[in-house]
């Protein structure tokens, strides 16, 4: 469940930060393996600005950590929060933070619109200079 939560907060990121206007993220990983497999982005061809579909498959390598320890931290899903998100979905609802507690924090976009204005090679520079390897399998 904790990849549905960050997929749709990567696929929100993009879509609010004006990277294009649609997405869909997909993810797979392998029992044992803690770095996802894959990392699949669909923009249906609603691609903004320069911007490609890799590119912005690369932009969410470098702005998210897909492991599942840093899935929990990133999205406080350690937080005894149960009795809160078992009732009424757990995907559009409001974030909010309750006696120091997130709530439904994975409904939170990132801001990603820093990379709106960047080229096809500013985008794969910034990939190369970033940590991306010890967080995604390549």
């Amino acid at each position: 469940r904790s990849a549905a939560y960050i997929c749709r907060q990567m696929a929100k990121s993009v879509v609010k930060s004006g990277l294009c206007k649609r997405a869909l993220v997909q993810l797979s990983y392998a029992i044992g393996v803690a770095k996802p497999l894959s990392l699949f982005v669909e923009t249906y061809g609603t691609e903004q600005g320069k911007l490609t579909s890799v590119d912005i498959t690369n932009i969410i390598k470098i702005a998210f950590d897909c492991r599942p320890g840093a899935i929990a931290q990133s999205l406080a899903l350690r937080e005894p929060k149960y009795q809160e998100t078992a009732a009424y979905c757990h995907f559009g609802r409001e974030p909010y933070t309750k006696d120091g507690i997130k709530f439904f924090e994975w409904e939170n976009a990132k801001d990603l619109a820093h990379f709106k204005t960047m080229t096809s090679a500013q985008v794969t520079s910034a990939l190369k200079a970033s940590n991306y390897l010890s967080k995604w399998v390549d």
